[in-house]
């Protein structure tokens, strides 16, 4: 194949931390609160103001709580689970990297006993059935295996267990059923590209309940507390973050809160990502290489739109060989500076992964798929030797 002539402007297609919003540049960013004390009134007026901007944009309960908290989405997850596990009995739904490790870290690290329904990458597990007496604990969106929960009807409404869900890579890109959610958690990283270290919690009336009634048996860091004395901390969910928070990065969340509210607010993120996602699904229909890992259309990411390599030359391979160009097709693409990042999961099968969120450009995808029929010609050319 001839090599394309038109590359994406923008080949950051990252599944974390992911592409800046359109437009973005540092000099659009308020630093008059840089130096400041993170607790001196601006500074707390302005995490304030990004709890409030991010609850409003996503349509989250007057009755939740929303919080800033450390250490990304998997300070705010293992939060959860150190802090409110315990009291009910446990279903954990395994179908990528992330909720396998959210696994591991309750029976290997808290020894709690918990039914683990597991599927391969690619699949859901089934969601049939699960007791309402039970925690679940579940990522709505699995970053690295590009598979998505299709809705909620699965989750009892009359529950007396807790709905604990990983949704990074889920919210500001699909419409989340909070009702339905008692703790949801994301990281500034993903969907509206911000920066990294940050997490945010929210917790259902019900959530708040049992934090502030059960103490685990065992100790709860610091950096973990949200309940002291039998009481909920509230200031955690007014801007007064557990820890030092970075105000850059701060001032950047805020400017990405501006532009998704200027693009249409949730309705608007959600539609670019899906949109995102029919430009590859069409390209997918037509090609002789390329398929999603995501068997069911009904459950495939709009975010992290992961592909596996369907021809039979490649599948033939053997694990470390499929693995090897795979590699090398991704390496192609970043040479040429056409996709950055793109990668599989370390822990995912041998394809490629290209994050397709509302700061992404239907343009960019556009201009990236050709590039992939042309690296994956090229690898495959100099494989066979020619």
């Amino acid at each position: 194949m001839n090599r394309p002539l038109l590359r994406p402007s923008r080949p950051h297609f990252s599944s974390g931390p992911c592409a800046k919003r359109p437009g973005w540049t540092p000099a659009n960013l308020d630093i008059s609160v840089l130096g400041r004390s993170h607790r001196s009134k601006p500074g707390k007026d302005k995490l304030a103001a990004l709890i409030d901007r991010s609850k409003k944009l996503l349509g989250i309960p007057a009755d939740y709580r929303l919080g800033i908290v450390p250490a990304s989405d998997t300070g705010a997850v293992e939060m959860a689970l150190w802090s409110l596990l315990g009291t009910n009995p446990i279903t954990v739904l395994a179908f990528e990297s992330f909720s396998e490790g959210w696994a591991s870290d309750i029976v290997n690290e808290l020894h709690l006993p918990t039914k683990i329904r597991r599927a391969d990458y690619g699949r859901l597990p089934d969601l049939g059935r699960i007791d309402k007496n039970d925690d679940i604990i579940f990522t709505w969106n699995g970053t690295t295996s590009g598979v998505r929960v299709p809705n909620a009807d699965w989750i009892a409404d009359d529950r007396t267990g807790l709905t604990i869900c990983d949704a990074t890579s889920a919210v500001f890109a699909m419409d989340l059923p909070w009702r339905k959610l008692d703790v949801v958690t994301w990281s500034w990283q993903k969907v509206l590209g911000g920066e990294g270290g940050h997490g945010m919690i929210a917790l259902s009336p019900r959530a708040v309940e049992r934090l502030v009634s059960h103490q685990p048996t065992w100790p709860i860091p610091k950096i973990f507390r949200m309940a002291k004395g039998g009481k909920l901390i509230e200031g955690i969910f007014k801007g007064e973050t557990i820890n030092t928070p970075s105000m850059l990065c701060v001032e950047d969340q805020l400017d990405a809160l501006a532009w998704a509210e200027s693009t249409g607010g949730l309705a608007g993120l959600i539609a670019r990502s899906e949109s995102n996602l029919q430009l590859v699904t069409d390209w997918v229909a037509n090609s002789h290489w390329a398929g999603f890992l995501a068997e069911d259309p009904a459950t495939r990411s709009c975010t992290s739109v992961c592909l596996t390599i369907v021809d039979p030359w490649f599948t033939a391979k053997d694990k470390d060989a499929r693995e090897k160009i795979a590699k090398d097709i991704a390496a192609l693409l970043e040479k040429e500076q056409a996709a950055l990042d793109i990668g599989a999961y370390r822990d995912a099968p041998p394809g490629l992964r290209i994050w397709c969120g509302a700061t992404i450009e239907k343009a960019d995808v556009a201009a990236l798929l050709p590039w992939l029929d042309w690296a994956y010609a090229t690898v495959k050319h100099a494989a066979n030797g020619n």
